[in-house]
């Protein structure tokens, strides 16, 4: 048999061996992609028709809340006036919603306002957002409301992260900071209070408290030395 012939039988069984795969695997490949298309079609509808009213919704159970969150009252903010339901209900009813998200972070600052620490905690654990300067706040409320509880770390941890969210708010990053370090200081961690009020000086050194720390450094600089010198 000539190379050329030899060369056109190889071809062909390759076209045959490959023709027989592709009938084994024909079935499982086109499932699979039939599943894709499912899934991807399954979703699309999903957010259309399940999702989408449900947000609104939503968005409208929170509306009066809002209203009330602006005016500072907060069992009207948690509970609702009789007629409007409060975020609570949002939270219960439309779970996994933005404005399920945003009620979590009313209902915490509102719970932290009557001195239900507890709640406040629970509730501004589960919110969470990409407006730095909210989760700013959010987080700076958390620790605000570990503090109360006498829960040191965690609430020193939350003024620590709460400082490093959105920098470009100097006030309320330094304020933060500062509470950190503050609390690190009567809880007897000096050595690391210094540093955070250095950081503070560094980072913010136009606002109040940064203008502050001085005084805290020096403070704790003397008193190191004192020691030393003991």
């Amino acid at each position: 048999m000539s190379q050329k012939h030899e060369s056109a039988a190889e071809a062909t069984e390759v076209l045959v061996k490959a023709e027989s795969t592709w009938k084994k695997i024909q079935k499982p490949v086109l499932g699979i992609i039939a599943a894709v298309v499912l899934v991807g079609g399954g979703w699309v509808a999903y957010q259309e028709y399940v999702m989408k009213p449900k947000e609104e919704k939503a968005a409208e159970a929170l509306y009066k809340a809002e209203q009330y969150f602006a005016m500072d009252s907060s069992r009207l903010v948690l509970n609702g006036d009789g007629q409007s339901k409060g975020v609570l209900n949002v939270i219960s009813n439309f779970s996994g919603t933005k404005a399920a998200n945003l009620a979590h972070y009313y209902a915490g600052i509102s719970y932290l306002k009557l001195g239900e620490y507890e709640n406040a905690v629970k509730h501004l654990k589960d919110f969470s957002t990409d407006a730095h300067q909210i989760q700013l706040l959010a987080l700076g409320c958390l620790g605000d409301a570990y503090s109360e509880l006498k829960k040191n770390d965690e609430a020193i941890a939350a003024y620590k992260k709460a400082a490093t969210v959105f920098e470009k708010d100097e006030n309320n990053s330094s304020e933060y900071l500062f509470r950190a370090a503050l609390l690190l200081e009567v809880t007897g961690k000096t050595k690391e209070a210094l540093e955070l009020y250095k950081e503070l000086k560094a980072k913010f050194p136009k606002t109040d408290k940064g203008f502050q720390a001085d005084k805290y450094i020096y403070r704790l600089s003397i008193e190191k030395n004192d020691l030393t010198a003991q």
